[in-house]
Order: C-alpha cells, then structure tokens, then sequence
C-alpha cells in the first residue's frame, strides 16, 4: 500500500513547514493557521519563495485533514494545526529531517542536506545523510529518487518522490514565485471564482486515481477509528 497520496505544491509547503517547525521550534509548535501561513511564505529556506493567501492554506488544510495528514488541535484560544506524516510515512528522525529539506528547498546533494539540517537533525557525517537517503529509496513505495549528476557537480542530487507528477515540485519552475501573484490567484488564464479544488488536475491515469482514491478511503477510516480508540 502507498505510504499517502501524492501532495499538490501547496499542501507540499503545507507539510514542509509544520514538519521543520515540530523539529526546529518545538515550543512553538504545534501551529495557529497565521503561524503556518507565515511559515510557509518565509524567504529564508524556501525554493520557491511563495506568497500564499490565508484562504489557499486554509483550504489546503482541509484536504490535508481530510486524508488524515494533518491534524487539527483543538482545547486552547485557537486551533493549531499538527501533521502526521511521521507516523504515515514509517520515518525515523534522519529520515524526517531529510524529507523536510526535499519539501522545503527542492532537489539537494547529501552534502547540502547535512549543512542545512543542523536545526532538524545532527548528522555526523555526510555518509549517513547517504545512508538515509537509500533506506527512503528503497522498496516498492519509495520517497525519494537519486537524480542524474549534472556537468559540473560533484555529488548526485536526490529528490522526494511525495509531489503529483503532474504538478511542480519545490526547486523547479516557478510556482506562485514572490515576484508573481500567489498561487492559485485569477489572472489572464483563469477567473477569479475557479477554486482551488478545480486549479489541481487529477493523475492522467484513471486506474491509478481510482486505486489512490480507494487508499484514501481507507486511510480516513483509520485514522477515524485511530481517534475513536485515542491512538496517536
């Protein structure tokens, strides 16, 4: 069985976010709905920079709960939201903190992960970045992908494998860049009142999108009765 369905952009840097928070901030985390959009939109660490709308986050929450993904906490003044991608994609904590860095920055080297997961996770070397990134690559299921060396590189980039194919992963062409509108916002090519449910394009193959719907079914029954019996 897939670990989840595959994620749109948004809900990519949805994800991204409240997993580098739960790592780096812990106190602050779980998140409130502005604490995530500010997350989300930060210059630092972000490959795209984007400048969501509260409304696009608050949607992509939603679809997100829904699958059981995220989780939303409720008991204090407002409600925070939490993710539970630890848990559905069976990760140990190099593992997390590897998966955060591919969500937020894109396609990096073990070299560039171990450098930039000081807040996340301490690797004491290069190798075991390395050894992480096979052990998420392998089975019938993978989260990531060892990519082509490009000239001039010395070290092979990798990339997680958890964006819809036909969508724009994080580090590839712009995608509701700081310089443009944000996504999903009207502009020549679509109208104002398009939602962000019509903005995604389902999978091309129809067998697949049925399988991934049935999974989807079956993990909202879980994570339904995983909360009825107070399972984490």
């Amino acid at each position: 069985m897939a670990h989840t369905r595959r994620l749109d952009p948004i809900e990519e840097r949805i994800c991204g976010a409240l997993m580098e928070k739960e790592q780096a901030t812990p106190d602050g985390y779980p998140l409130t709905l502005n604490s995530l959009v500010l997350a989300c939109n930060q210059k630092s660490n972000r490959d795209p920079v984007l400048e969501l709308t509260e409304a696009q986050v608050k949607e992509a929450l939603e679809r997100l709960r829904r699958d059981v993904l995220v989780w939303r906490v409720t008991g204090g003044r407002v409600a925070k939201w939490e993710h539970r991608l630890q848990s559905r994609w069976h990760l140990d904590a190099p593992g997390l903190a590897v998966m955060t860095l591919l969500m937020l920055r894109g396609a990096q080297t073990p070299g560039e992960l171990r450098s930039r997961s000081e807040r996340l996770h301490s690797f004491a070397d290069v190798a075991q970045v390395e050894d992480t990134l096979r052990a998420l690559a392998e089975g019938d299921d993978p989260l990531v992908q060892e990519l082509p060396r490009q000239p001039g590189q010395r070290e092979n980039r990798w990339r997680h494998l958890m964006v819809r194919s036909d969508e724009t992963p994080a580090g590839g062409p712009s995608i509701g860049r700081s310089a443009g509108p944000p996504v999903g916002t009207p502009d020549a090519s679509g109208s104002a009142d398009e939602s962000s449910e019509d903005a995604v394009a389902p999978d091309g193959d129809d067998r697949t999108g049925e399988l991934e719907r049935r999974v989807a079914e079956l993990e909202r029954r879980l994570g339904r009765l995983e909360s009825q019996l107070g399972v984490d």
